[in-house]
């Protein structure tokens, strides 16, 4: 997995960058703060607005009226409502992936947690050179 340089998170490049923005023109620096704190939630917001544009524009050139033709009107309106159906379906399926990868990250980042504390703790009971136990004064 990369790691991106500036992320999310009170690193030293961020605040760095909040203070050169602060310093050169304050809405930049409001900019990066509000990054750094609230930067990890913006893909959750971008995707929402994204869902309400399609909304808004799912249907851009289906006529608004009806055609005069009633089985063409009823085709049109059986197909409309099968195709919202099919995107409820596929909106649905694309939240339960997202809950299913963000279980995944989870249950790997709990792992690398419990090994890196199962090493720190076999690092501590490891003896020294001398026989001696490693917490054991000298």
């Amino acid at each position: 997995m990369t790691s991106c340089a500036i992320r999310p998170a009170w690193t030293p490049l961020n605040i760095g960058l909040m203070i050169l923005g602060f310093v050169l023109f304050l809405p930049l620096g409001l900019v990066m703060l509000a990054y750094i704190l609230w930067g990890d939630r913006m893909h959750e917001y971008f995707d929402k607005a994204r869902g309400q544009a399609e909304k808004f524009t799912s249907r851009p050139f289906a006529p608004v009226g009806k055609t005069g033709n009633v089985a063409f009107d009823e085709y049109r309106e059986r197909e409309l409502k099968r195709l919202d159906e099919e995107r409820r379906r596929l909106d649905e399926e694309r939240t339960e992936f997202e809950m299913f990868v963000h279980q995944l990250r989870r249950a790997k980042d709990m792992e690398e947690f419990e090994r890196f504390k199962a090493e720190r703790k076999a690092a501590k009971d490891a003896p020294k050179a001398d026989g001696t136990p490693e917490g054991a004064p000298a």
